[in-house]
């Protein structure tokens, strides 16, 4: 089965471009940031709490996200969409994005929830069009 979700592309100004995907989880849309860069998926660490989520430590160091090392948690996610996909159930990190969302603010451009990373990329085989904004994934259902 195919899905396709429209991309926004937002404008960092001097900084590049960030792609974004609206998706669906706790009830609500949430804005992540595509990130081909990222091995995992990560969501906010104060959001996740907002949503009284289980968070559970991890004896990893996550890298990247501007900054050589964090703490990270983990999170099972089990009602993601991605349009009309609905995600089996995954575990992402759960980390403080809260940097992220302030460069944002101060940018004007939307808040995110985190990033959406390779491991559902490669799992749903995501196909990206940038000149059409559009994120394609291909499901066995």
């Amino acid at each position: 089965m195919l899905t396709t979700v429209p991309l926004q592309i937002i404008d960092l100004h001097e900084d590049g471009f960030h792609p974004l995907i609206e998706v669906f989880v706790f009830g609500k849309p949430f804005k992540l940031v595509l990130d081909t860069g990222a091995s995992k998926t990560a969501f906010d660490y104060g959001t996740i709490l907002l949503e009284n989520i289980e968070i559970k430590s991890s004896d990893l160091l996550s890298t990247g996200l501007s900054t050589n090392s964090m703490v990270s948690h983990t999170a099972l996610i089990s009602d993601m969409h991605l349009g009309e996909l609905q995600l089996e159930p995954f575990e992402v990190a759960v980390l403080d994005l809260s940097g992220i969302n302030i460069a944002y603010r101060q940018l004007n451009r939307p808040e995110v929830l985190g990033v959406l990373g390779g491991d559902v990329l490669v799992k749903y085989k995501a196909v990206i069009d940038y000149g059409a904004s559009r994120l394609s994934f291909y499901s066995q259902s």
